[in-house]
């Protein structure tokens, strides 16, 4: 790897620990005010709607600015977000903000990794990304769980200081040939540029089961770990530090099977990892009959490892598709749009549900079907799409 990477693995690192942080000293912050529970999942919706909102210009401005500069201006707007919350702003207001910044990081981040290295090292230049990632989430969960145990605020001041970390790493990020110069700037062409990507990314038939899954996968986690977090609580007893380091054990897992599948699992052979995403909503449903916590932590575990297998190949076959197609940032800010939207679905019905005072079991079966029949269609289309050809 080049030692530019590097770099960047490390500012991704401080970010991604700073944003994991963020989010249990938010759902600390609200639980201290005595905000409604169906809040917490609403907290994630204000984060992931700005990347909806922003898809169709993020990508560009990615493809348009050398992406180490991009990185440093968005982590400053994720700063400006948390001294919101310090100072009194309203939770879920404060980290929509910080959402903006990640909304306009994440088609950087990884879309600089196409740019720098060649196509034989994106799997594995995804494997440590996502290592790393996931290495910052179960950090992040286990920073931010203990210190917004004591005190929420103290924990606000320790992630601006990450993020500000962060932002210094990123200055030193090589700055790269600029490859697609924007055309124009109006509201009006940046709206048919995206359009335009979103389509030709869709109607390529390995662009569309990479975005499919990756889609499902980010949708799925992000609703996962708010769902371990209440059933932790209800099932296990937990209290918030000790149910954030269950759900760091999901991350652990994840982390295992990126390397395993950066390890052993080609670009040209990534769909072949299909069947490991149906094998992950069996084993969520198995949550359901767990009551110890050591069980409960090796099954969330190969939970997370079945995840990360599965998603790092493809993350990384939909980076290689974009680049070619439509360029590394645009094909980054759709799949963005299409993983948050994902998210901000699949975090409406939990919020539904859990303002209908369903069951957690109920809530678990139902997640648990749902990835089991989502992964086994897109498995079903894909490979009928082969025969056909």
């Amino acid at each position: 790897m080049k030692p530019g990477f590097y770099t960047i693995l490390i500012a991704q690192f401080l970010s991604a620990l700073a944003d994991n942080a963020l989010l249990f000293a938010a759902i600390a912050l609200l639980s201290e005010m005595h905000a409604p529970e169906w809040h917490t999942p609403l907290l994630q919706q204000f984060f992931v709607f700005s990347y909806v909102l922003l898809a169709p210009f993020v990508g560009s401005i990615s493809d348009a600015f050398p992406k180490g500069s991009v990185m440093f201006s968005s982590n400053l707007i994720k700063v400006f977000g948390c001294l919101a919350m310090i100072f009194g702003f309203p939770p879920l207001y404060a980290y929509g903000i910080v959402g903006i910044g990640a909304a306009a990081y994440s088609p950087a981040k990884y879309g600089i990794l196409t740019e720098l290295l060649p196509s034989n090292q994106l799997v594995t230049a995804n494997g440590w990304m996502e290592g790393s990632t996931v290495t910052a989430i179960i950090a992040g969960a286990i920073i931010g769980g203990k210190l917004s145990s004591s005190d929420p605020h103290m924990a606000m001041l320790v992630i601006t200081g990450l993020y500000l970390s962060a932002a210094l790493f990123n200055l030193f990020i090589p700055k790269l040939p600029i490859e697609l110069k924007l055309e124009s700037k109006s509201f009006g062409y940046l709206l048919k540029d995206f359009w335009h990507a979103f389509i030709v990314l869709w109607k390529d038939p390995l662009g569309q089961v990479s975005l499919a899954v990756t889609t499902l996968f980010w949708g799925a986690g992000a609703t996962l770990r708010l769902v371990v977090l209440t059933w932790a609580a209800l099932s296990l007893h937990f209290n918030i530090e000790e149910a954030t380091q269950l759900v760091a054990t999901v991350a652990l897992g994840i982390a295992v099977g990126s390397v395993i599948a950066s390890k052993y699992i080609k670009l040209e052979d990534s769909v072949k990892v299909l069947p490991a995403g149906i094998l992950m909503g069996v084993l969520v449903i198995g949550m359901i009959f767990i009551s110890h916590w050591l069980a409960a932590a090796i099954l969330l575990f190969f939970i997370g490892a079945l995840g990360g297998f599965f998603v790092v190949p493809l993350n990384a076959l939909l980076q290689h598709q974009g680049h070619h197609l439509i360029g590394a940032g645009h094909s980054i800010a759709v799949q963005n749009f299409n993983e948050n939207i994902g998210i901000l679905i699949m975090l409406g019905f939990y919020l539904l549900m859990v303002k209908a005072a369903v069951s957690i079991n109920l809530i678990i079966i139902a997640f648990g079907v749902f990835v089991i029949l989502s992964m086994g269609l897109i498995n079903r289309i894909y490979h009928k799409k082969i025969y056909q050809q």
